[in-house]
C-alpha cells in the first residue's frame, strides 16, 4: 500500500477542487504488461559503461498497476487528464569486463545487482476540436492540448562481493503535446487513440496507446489495447535510450 500512496494522493490533489465541477468523468485502473530494451549509463566515460537492460542487466517483462482519470470541465475551462504509470525494473546481471557506473569502477566477470526506477505522472490539460462530433454524428472526436509528465527517476547497483554500491536520483518534468483520437462506430464500443511527445536538444520522449473500449453496463467499461514508450534523455549525469511496450487491460466507469 505504501509503494502506491503518491498515486492515491496523486489523484486526490488534482480531482477534490474540480470534481464538484465537472460535467464528466472517466476513471479506468487496470495492468499494463511492460518489456524493456535498450540501455542506462550513470556518468558513462566509453560506450563500454552502457548498461543493456536484457544482456547485461537480466531484466525481464513486468506487469505494474496504471491508471488515469479524465475530468470533461464546463464552460471554456480546458478538460483534465491525469494518469499514473509505476515502473520498475531489477535484476542480477554480468559483464565480462570492467566498466564504470557514476564514479564506481564495477569488476568484470563478477555477478551485480541492478535497479532502475521510472514511475511517471502525467497531468494534461486539453480541448476537443469543435464541431467534429457534430458534422461526424457523434462518432468521431479529436483533442489536443498539452500534457506534463514528472518522472520519479533512480537507478542503482550493488556489487556484493566487491561492497560496491552507486546511485543517483532525480525528478524530471517534461512538458509534451498531447493528440487523441476517439471513434465510436456503435454505442457501446469505443476506439481510442493517443500520443504524447516532445523532442528536444537530444532528448525524445514518445508516448503512444491504442485502447479499445467496450462497454459493459450503464456506466462500466473493460478496455484492452497497446501501449509504447521511448525514453531517450540525458539529464543529471544519467543517460537512457529505451522503449517499453507491451498490451494493457483496464476497467473502469465513465459519467
Amino acid at each position: 500500500m505504501k509503494k502506491f500512496m503518491p498515486v492515491i494522493i496523486f489523484f486526490l490533489v488534482f480531482t477534490v477542487p474540480t470534481a464538484s465541477y465537472a460535467l464528466g468523468l472517466e476513471l479506468a485502473v487496470g495492468g499494463w504488461k511492460q518489456s524493456p530494451q535498450g540501455y542506462f549509463a550513470y556518468k558513462p566515460v566509453t560506450a563500454d559503461d552502457e548498461l543493456d537492460l536484457e544482456r547485461d542487466c537480466n531484466y525481464d517483462d513486468e506487469t505494474r498497476f496504471t491508471g488515469r482519470l479524465k475530468i470533461d470541465m464546463p464552460l471554456f475551462l480546458p478538460n483534465i487528464y491525469l494518469m499514473a504509470s509505476p515502473m520498475e525494473f531489477d535484476g542480477t546481471g554480468l559483464k565480462t569486463y570492467n566498466f564504470y557506473f557514476g564514479d564506481e569502477l564495477i569488476q568484470g566477470n563478477v555477478p551485480f545487482y541492478s535497479s532502475i526506477t521510472l514511475d511517471h505522472y502525467d497531468i494534461g490539460f486539453y480541448y476537443g476540436i469543435p464541431f467534429i462530433e457534430t458534422i461526424t454524428a457523434e462518432t468521431v472526436n479529436i483533442d489536443l492540448g498539452l500534457n506534463v509528465r514528472i518522472y520519479d527517476f533512480e537507478v542503482e547497483i550493488k556489487q556484493d562481493s566487491t561492497s560496491i554500491e552507486e546511485s543517483e536520483d532525480f525528478t524530471l518534468p517534461v512538458p509534451m503535446a498531447y493528440l487523441a483520437l476517439q471513434i465510436k462506430p456503435v454505442d457501446k464500443l469505443a476506439i481510442e487513440a493517443e500520443a504524447r511527445g516532445i523532442s528536444y536538444s537530444g532528448n525524445q520522449l514518445y508516448s503512444l496507446i491504442g485502447r479499445v473500449k467496450f462497454n459493459i453496463f450503464g456506466p462500466v467499461f473493460a478496455a484492452a489495447g497497446y501501449r509504447y514508450d521511448k525514453l531517450k534523455i540525458d539529464e543529471e549525469d544519467v543517460e537512457v535510450d529505451m522503449d517499453f511496450s507491451g498490451p494493457f487491460i483496464e476497467a473502469g466507469f465513465k459519467f
